[in-house]
């Protein structure tokens, strides 16, 4: 599948771990104030969009879609809905989860908008990676700390865990009671959640 990159203007400490993730082929959108990360990830954006209000337009000879500073859509979420345009089924997100409690809840919903649409969203920041489980089996290796599945819309319902600590059969979790969280991988083992009914965010602790 086609991947697009969406980078955002959230802090990123681990550059490093961010680049290993990247592909030659990606398709990167710079998010106005994304753009303070275009040097330190050594990649020139395909697109830029943005109503630069927190950075300033560098005026590069690329692609650019300015946006007026009052509107419906973040920056963020302009970008992804372009990119769908375009016909991009696969999105990473990075730089989009920080000190904006606002803006990081926000852009978690995206990965729901995507799901909604059949297309594969995941998030990753400097601890965590995160995607939508819903209608197809997740796996979790013992490379990752801990894991956990929030509800951030409706109920889940006839949900499984295998290979935990914390196994769970035919459980639910609704959300306004999260009990599924720090759940860990058993030692040499592969976790696997599947949902029968609803959407969770599977939430991937680094080490």
């Amino acid at each position: 599948m086609k991947r697009c990159v969406i980078v955002g203007g959230a802090d990123i400490n681990n550059y490093e771990y961010i680049k290993n993730l990247l592909r030659s082929d990606d398709f990167l959108i710079y998010c106005d104030s994304g753009l303070k990360h275009m040097e330190s990830l050594s990649v020139s954006p395909g697109l830029i969009v943005g109503d630069f209000d927190s950075h300033e337009n560098p005026l590069l000879d690329i692609e650019t879609i300015v946006l007026p500073c009052e509107k419906d859509d973040t920056d963020t979420v302009f970008a992804v809905k372009e990119a769908l345009k375009r016909g991009y089924d696969d999105f990473l997100l990075i730089g989009v989860v920080g000190a904006r409690l606002d803006h990081t809840l926000a852009n978690v919903s995206i990965l729901l908008m995507l799901d909604n649409a059949g297309k594969k969203g995941t998030i990753i920041d400097d601890y965590s990676e995160m995607e939508i489980v819903s209608d197809k089996t997740a796996y979790i290796n013992d490379s990752y700390s801990f894991f956990s599945l929030i509800n951030i819309t409706g109920t889940a319902k006839s949900i499984k865990i295998e290979n935990a600590k914390y196994p769970l059969n035919d459980g639910e979790i609704t959300s306004d009671y999260q009990y599924g969280v720090s759940n860990e991988v058993l030692p040499g083992k592969t976790a696997k959640v599947s949902i029968g009914e609803g959407k969770l965010l599977l939430i991937k602790i680094l080490n």
